[in-house]
């Protein structure tokens, strides 16, 4: 038998026994920022993907991390769960554009030399499939498909277990020097 409780709930109140709690920590980002002028981008993704720079908070805070970093390609991966849920019971939008925006960045980082930087100045995001706990293990893939002295193209792809395609993404990003700290 099951207790129920006459108490009404104001409006934002959940009960009890539907909370759910998630905890994580994050390293100081200063760590890592401060390494970029030091670094080809190719090798500062190495050194996190090796651990001995730390991630940055993001990937903390949704849950996801870097599994590959090549030269014009880098992949992140997730494993979708209820806290990146929107109010319909499915993967928030900006939870995808996050790992697209990521990867394709990062593919695009994969590509600068030392004491460059970059960051996105636009992103263009098609959602094709919903993503929910049930998908299991998604990949956004990173591309590079154009890089000049000032701007770079990237693409990224959302994909899951079986390959197929959850979404997709176009990111313009600018390029500049990095001053050494």
């Amino acid at each position: 038998m099951t207790e129920t409780s006459n108490k009404s709930l104001t409006a934002g109140e959940t009960p009890a026994a539907t909370r759910r709690s998630r905890v994580f920590g994050w390293d100081d980002p200063a760590i890592s920022a401060g390494a970029v002028p030091h670094h080809s981008g190719l090798d500062f993704l190495r050194e996190i993907l090796a651990g001995r720079l730390p991630a940055p908070p993001i990937a903390a805070t949704l849950g996801f991390t870097l599994e590959e970093a090549e030269y014009g390609r880098a992949v992140f991966v997730l494993v979708p769960g209820e806290e990146h849920y929107n109010p319909i019971g499915s993967v928030h939008g900006g939870v995808y554009a996050t790992l697209l925006d990521s990867a394709a960045g990062c593919a695009v980082q994969s590509v600068l030399p030392q004491g460059m930087g970059y960051t996105s100045i636009d992103l263009t995001l098609k959602f094709l499939r919903p993503i929910t706990v049930d998908t299991g293990k998604v990949r956004a893939i990173g591309t590079v498909l154009n890089s000049g002295r000032r701007t770079a193209l990237a693409q990224a792809e959302l994909r899951d277990s079986d390959d197929r395609l959850l979404a997709h993404a176009t990111s313009s990003c600018m390029l500049f020097p990095v001053p050494t700290r």
